[in-house]
């Protein structure tokens, strides 16, 4: 008998697993094969906790296929039969351990389950500060009826059919971003890690790329960078935490954006230099950042992005949303398909590659 375990049990009411999800997973099991339901109560947060229990590991010590929130390596250690492990997460970072590298599992996780919740995040905090309701709020605080502000020769207001929005890092969040901004308008810039097709191994603006064909520029290499730093009314960080991206939104790389330009991270904290971020807010050079992320969380009680007026903070939550069952079910239930009938791995959605780190 195949064995398949099921442990996403998440602790979080709003991303508590239904009652059905179990029942789709078993009603596509061929014949030989069982489910084995943890319900003991994990957590998907971040990068999924990884946790693993005497329950867990009895389950997977005969299991051929993992489905949990992140891959802890105790796990791996104590399955030696297993093929095939999904994280519920789109982070992986936690689960890349040596164990996980020097094995020959297929390891698949959910980046782009989470992104059309965080891609209307973003939508959100760009009208947040594009539209000044960051100086409703601050009016509101003190019940003062105040336009004078939004009078102002300089008032920061825009709309996004004349911005332009630049995107780093184009995989599930880039494209969801690009589809919505661009519906109202916005002239998009993304910056890819690996050229097109025929493209310069420099630079190369190229007039969209697959379904997003027509609304989205898209470029590489360090001079794609600078070329959409230096473009960007609004700058979207949508790309993985690895050796290439950490610290990449330094001071230099500040100092390239537009005046009055906008920052938003909904990727992973420590792709910004926390500090060179908050010295320009200080010195009000581009109007604001919207933070989902940070290099240290929860974030500390007394740091400086919670008392800056041009700071919108959200705890991680971007992605939280009541679709996300529907999604990661019908996104495990494809793969299950491809591996009962062994396609080859090129088939499958979301395979991890370890050594890039995503």
């Amino acid at each position: 008998m195949s064995r398949v375990v099921l442990d996403m049990m998440d602790r979080r009411p709003i991303w508590a697993m239904p009652a059905w999800v179990p029942e789709r997973v078993a009603e596509a099991l061929p014949e030989g094969w069982e489910l084995t339901v943890i319900d003991e109560e994990t957590d998907g947060s971040g990068d999924g906790a990884g946790r693993v229990s005497a329950r867990v590991l009895a389950a997977v010590e005969d299991a051929r296929v993992y489905l949990g929130y992140g891959i802890p390596a105790e796990l791996l250690r104590r399955s030696p039969g297993l093929e095939w492990v999904h994280s519920g997460a789109a982070g992986v970072g936690s689960s890349l351990t040596p164990e996980m590298k020097a094995s020959e599992v297929v390891f698949t996780n959910s980046a782009g389950v989470h992104a059309p919740p965080i891609a209307e995040t973003v939508l959100a905090m760009i009208l947040f500060f594009g539209r000044g309701l960051d100086i409703a709020l601050a009016n509101q605080r003190e019940s003062r009826w105040s336009s004078e502000d939004y009078y102002l020769a300089g008032a920061p207001l825009e709309e996004l059919s004349t911005s332009t929005v630049g995107i780093v890092g184009l995989g599930g969040i880039g494209r969801e971003v690009t589809r919505r901004v661009a519906s109202l308008g916005a002239r998009v810039v993304a910056l890819k890690r690996t050229p097109l097709a025929g493209a310069n191994l420099e630079v190369t603006p190229v007039g969209g790329t697959g379904d997003l064909s027509g609304l989205v520029e898209v470029v590489h290499g360090r001079l794609g960078f600078e070329r959409l730093l230096s473009e960007s009314d609004v700058l979207v960080l949508a790309a993985p935490e690895t050796d290439a991206t950490r610290g990449m939104l330094d001071a230099d790389a500040l100092s390239r954006l537009r005046d009055g330009a906008l920052v938003i991270n909904v990727a992973r904290g420590r792709l910004v230099v926390e500090g060179d971020l908050i010295a320009e807010l200080q010195r009000g050079r581009i109007r604001g950042a919207g933070l989902d992320v940070f290099c240290s969380e929860p974030l500390a009680e007394g740091h400086p992005f919670w008392s800056l007026p041009n700071v919108l903070v959200t705890p991680h939550v971007s992605a939280v949303t009541r679709g996300f069952w529907t999604r990661e079910t019908d996104l495990i239930l494809r793969n299950l398909r491809r591996y009962v009938a062994g396609d080859p791995i090129g088939a499958w959605e979301n395979v991890v590659d370890m050594a890039a780190g995503y």
